[in-house]
């Protein structure tokens, strides 16, 4: 059973015991000649990761609203080199996606944002739950359920409501599984099937997926680790996890966010709401549809959105304003402690920001 639960802001504050490896970070990606930087030397990087003891970086650079970049380093397994395209397990960054696909079918006309779920979907252990008729799918995609994040860190295992949903923020895969099983039942379709028509297919996302068959390459699979070093066995799930354990690459998930700040397949009010603050995580930072919405100030934004589990740690940020972005993958436990070096390099002054609100 997963129990990784872990915020942006844990992962960055553990991660600033780290800050005594490489001070020459904090430079815009466009103005980088000022000091050299270990993220200049690709041998510098594959030592730092080494030092870390982080077997498989993967990142991939947005700019000007197009992936420029995707690189990869260290060993997809013991003495062999990890290729660009490796495969990763992203956890929560799942959630991103089966956001999009139903914020293309709410573009469409096709779903609402705020008609009750359960006319789709009722789930036996909320059968008689009051708050059940309130449920929306704004509230799921802004983590205002009331759902718990999963039922089975309940005593009695079961499904229940935390509070009247809209009234609070609660992290919940839950929610994102609900309104999954209230999709597949109005389209008849599953969530794979809708996410192939609407975003991996149109955008070429040819390695991505929810579930595992055939058609994985596990020979770029990048195994998931404990600190240790110990391998984890892969999840290889046989339905689609609306919130967890999707497949993809850093050109895949690129191409993705790419077509996000490219407000492709949205409609205006729905980009519009997507990127509004409306359940309040902490100052500075908030849930809007799908993603964390950071208030950089001066009318600037950053989406964002992490995962954790074991084996796991991604993250990833987009700045709508500038067009920049940025996607960290790692396949170990603790490869949140990469995260802070990397998002001051490459966001610059932004990336300090996104920082400074996290540390408070």
């Amino acid at each position: 059973m997963k129990i990784f639960i872990l915020s942006i802001s844990t992962l960055l504050m553990v991660n600033n015991s780290f800050s005594q490896v490489e001070n020459n970070t904090n430079k815009n990606v466009s103005s980088l000649t000022a000091a050299p930087s270990i993220f200049d030397n690709n041998n510098e990087i594959e030592k730092w990761l080494k030092d870390l003891h982080v077997p498989t970086l993967g990142l991939g650079i947005i700019e000007n609203g197009q992936l420029k970049q995707v690189k990869v380093f260290g060993d997809i397994k013991p003495g062999f080199s990890a290729p660009y395209n490796t495969i990763f397990n992203v956890a929560s960054l799942t959630k991103p996606v089966t956001a999009m696909v139903t914020l293309k079918l709410v573009s469409l006309g096709k779903w609402s944002l705020d008609g009750p779920v359960y006319k789709y979907w009722l789930d036996p252990d909320l059968s008689d739950a009051p708050q059940i008729k309130k449920l929306t799918t704004r509230h799921i995609l802004t983590h205002q359920s009331g759902l718990p994040n999963w039922r089975w860190m309940n005593a009695d295992k079961k499904l229940n409501f935390l509070f009247e949903p809209g009234t609070k923020y609660q992290y919940s895969g839950e929610g994102m599984e609900y309104l999954r099983k209230a999709l597949e039942k109005k389209f008849h379709k599953s969530l794979e099937q809708l996410a192939d028509e609407l975003v991996f297919h149109p955008l070429k996302m040819r390695d991505t997926r929810y579930t595992w068959s055939t058609k994985v390459d596990s020979v770029r699979l990048a195994i998931g680790y404990d600190p240790k070093g110990n391998a984890y066995e892969p999840v290889k799930n046989k339905i689609p996890n609306a919130a967890d354990d999707l497949l993809t690459t850093i050109e895949d998930y690129g191409r993705f966010l790419v077509s996000i700040l490219n407000k492709n397949g949205l409609s205006e009010k729905v980009y519009a709401d997507m990127i509004n603050s409306q359940a309040l995580i902490k100052k500075g930072s908030a849930f809007g549809l799908g993603f964390v919405v950071y208030d950089l100030g001066n009318n600037e934004i950053a989406l964002s959105h992490g995962g954790a589990d074991q084996g796991v740690q991604t993250i990833f940020f987009i700045l709508p304003k500038t067009k920049q972005g940025l996607i960290i993958f790692t396949n170990v436990d603790d490869g949140y402690k990469v995260y802070e070096k990397l998002i001051t390099h490459y966001l610059g002054d932004a990336g300090k920001k996104i920082v400074d609100i996290e540390m408070k």
